[in-house]
């Protein structure tokens, strides 16, 4: 998965998921004597802390699928969710019933009501739905030149591949001839201003120009055929080819040289 396609609220799942498996080798009861960690307790090893990091891990899962799967008629995801607030109604109900509470048992419950809360208001809050890591900037100076990191899904990379296999922009940047006006051409008998050299006819409609483009966040590419299946991801942080428009959407091709067509083009980043 890539990582630039995590959001806050991912971040702040995987951060207290940590925290939790941390709390599950402290002593879970108080006192100058030696206790138990979560470890000795089985009971509350699973129904505690290793239900709450299960959970964390099926939120974060599900989102590399392209496709939604189902648990017991719930989403992976919601599934995760799930899991995770029973962690947190668990520990708390554990902590009131301890008599004498050890750190692990304390940091336990704080890290479950944070994982349990990252998990259900990252689909609602937007600030969580921001991108963890935000999508590289392209060049100013040079955005469709040669850059420092050559390779595909660069906007600088294999330029004249590019120009001459997608019309990219700036290709074609030969100059006219002084005496052959833009728009002719130079008729073959050798006089200038033939009638055959006559330009495209006003009014006719641009042709699409290819272009780079970033996702600010994971977005699903759709085989051109409309079936409703994904056949890819685009993933923040990684710059991709629109070679064609069809309406409001943008025929987009992978680094493997895949074809689909995006839908959601709100917010991209052009190269």
């Amino acid at each position: 998965m890539n990582i630039r396609s995590l959001t806050r609220g991912d971040g702040v799942v995987i951060g207290a998921a940590v925290l939790l498996f941390i709390a599950s080798f402290l002593s879970i009861t108080g006192g100058p004597f030696p206790s138990l960690n979560a470890w000795e307790s089985v009971s509350r090893l699973m129904s505690v802390y290793l239900a709450g990091v299960i959970g964390a891990a099926i939120i974060i899962v599900s989102r590399a699928l392209p496709q939604p799967r189902k648990v017991a008629g719930l989403d992976l995801g919601q599934f995760g969710v799930a899991l995770t607030v029973f962690a947190a109604w668990t520990a708390f109900w554990s902590l009131i019933d301890s008599n004498s509470a050890g750190p692990g048992l304390i940091i336990g419950l704080i890290a479950a009501l944070i994982l349990a809360g990252g998990a259900v208001a990252s689909p609602l809050l937007p600030p969580l739905q921001a991108a963890l890591i935000g999508a590289p900037k392209p060049q100013a100076a040079a955005p469709y030149g040669a850059g420092p990191n050559p390779g595909y899904g660069y906007p600088g990379a294999q330029q004249q591949q590019a120009s001459q296999g997608y019309g990219y922009p700036g290709a074609q940047q030969q100059q006219p001839q002084a005496a052959q006006p833009h728009g002719q051409q130079m008729p073959m008998d050798g006089t200038a201003g033939g009638a055959r050299g006559a330009g495209p006819a006003a009014g006719a409609p641009a042709e699409f120009a290819p272009f780079w483009f970033a996702v600010p966040v994971a977005r699903p590419l759709y085989g051109e055929d409309g079936a409703p299946a994904p056949i890819a991801e685009l993933a923040p942080g990684t710059w991709y080819l629109a070679v064609d428009q069809r309406g409001q959407a943008l025929i987009a091709q992978t680094q493997d040289g895949r074809r689909g067509v995006l839908q959601d083009t709100t917010g991209i980043q052009r190269g």
